[in-house]
């Protein structure tokens, strides 16, 4: 099976072999970029489910960015690792709810899964004085799944002019973030995250300031770097499958 530093190397071979198909440079990240650095790949692990022993053994190989999606989970695993500060990177990419912002606000880099101003607003004011502005990707529902989260495309303009006016000093809007709908064939999958990356194009015309596409997963990564991501969310490919009773 191979250990996580090894798993860690092949990924990052796919997002090199990637970036190279798409005529991009392999600039591949383990922590993710300033803003107006996000020239290349960051690659995120995925360790939802995963212990501390596996994040440790990860970020031991180099690896520098987390994503979690469930908050109880994540803030017992932060407390675990906090050793590891502040050499460690953490993003939560799960859905959030108004009752959980303070604890995100005090604890996380990045919130890849803002869908409504109620919850931007919160973390803007939760956010710490002290800390560095928490960096924010809204999630958009790009193929209109009822089981998802995540605005719609056509509301995604509104609320993005909306969280970008928050204080810039504890929040700071830096681009979309999406899980579409899974589909076998690569051109099939390209299509939501063209989507995507059209959309952000679009805000950014409108004078928004965004630089980051959150976007592409162990299964359709190339896809997404093909069509421009800037962070892919890697699990599955880094820690091996998850235990059925905590896959959701």
């Amino acid at each position: 099976m191979g250990s996580i530093g090894s798993k860690l190397q092949e990924v990052k071979r796919r997002i090199a072999a990637a970036c190279a198909m798409a005529g991009r440079v392999a600039n591949i990240r383990t922590q993710a970029a300033d803003f107006g650095a996000a020239d290349g790949v960051t690659l995120l692990a995925v360790s939802k489910t995963f212990g501390d022993a596996a994040v440790r053994e990860a970020h031991a190989a180099g690896q520098r960015a987390f994503g979690e999606n469930h908050v109880q989970e994540a803030l017992a695993k932060i407390a675990a690792l906090s050793d590891l500060r502040p050499g460690i990177e953490w993003h939560l990419i799960g859905p959030l709810q108004s009752n959980k912002t303070k604890a995100v606000a005090e604890a996380f880099d990045w919130v890849h899964s803002v869908d409504r101003l109620k919850i931007a607003e919160r973390l803007a004011e939760q956010r710490p004085a002290w800390l560095p502005p928490l960096q924010l990707c809204l999630q958009v529902n790009i193929s209109a799944e009822a089981s998802k989260s995540g605005v719609q495309p056509r509301d995604a303009a509104a609320l993005a002019h909306a969280v970008a006016a928050l204080p810039p000093e504890r929040v700071r809007l830096r681009g979309l973030m999406a899980i579409p709908e899974p589909a076998a064939d690569f051109d099939a999958q390209r299509l939501p995250h063209r989507q995507l990356r059209e959309l952000l194009a679009a805000l950014q015309r409108e004078g928004l300031a965004l630089d980051t596409l959150s976007m592409g997963m162990s299964a359709d990564l190339e896809a997404a770097i093909a069509e421009g991501a800037t962070i892919v969310r890697v699990g599955t490919a880094l820690f091996g499958g998850r235990p059925a009773q905590a896959a959701a």
